[in-house]
């Protein structure tokens, strides 16, 4: 069963990508910027930004890393720390100006896990 699972970062961040222009999240999320032949690197590389909204703006950044896809949240870091905990995500906040959060997404049956971070993310822009 273990062999089944995805842990690949670059397969992890376009199951994501899938998901969110399937209209899984409550409200519209644009996929943008992509780089479909981004290579996964240890620090992380930026494989598309997500935006939301009618003015497109960036909610989020989606970075791929060998065995993970790190989504870094640009808006509402409380609500988006507690939906991606609440789902049993790894989260960290990020310390930046303003202030983000970092949801890791380790395996590719967590992509629907991390869908309510992207919810809250929209409902409670701060």
């Amino acid at each position: 069963m273990s062999a089944d699972r995805v842990r690949d970062g670059h397969r992890i961040a376009q199951l994501l990508a899938s998901e969110l222009e399937s209209g899984a999240t409550p409200d519209a999320l644009a996929v943008t910027d992509a780089d479909p032949e981004v290579e996964p690197t240890p620090e992380g590389a930026l494989a598309y930004r997500v935006r939301a909204g009618d003015e497109g703006r960036t909610i989020a950044s989606v970075y791929v890393q060998p065995d993970r896809a790190r989504v870094e949240f640009a808006v509402s870091p409380a609500a988006v720390a507690d939906a991606a905990e609440d789902a049993g995500l790894r989260v960290r906040p990020k310390a930046a100006q303003p202030p983000g959060t970092i949801v890791f997404v380790e395996d590719g049956a967590h992509v629907k896990w991390v869908l309510p971070a992207f919810a809250a993310a929209v409902g409670n822009e701060e």
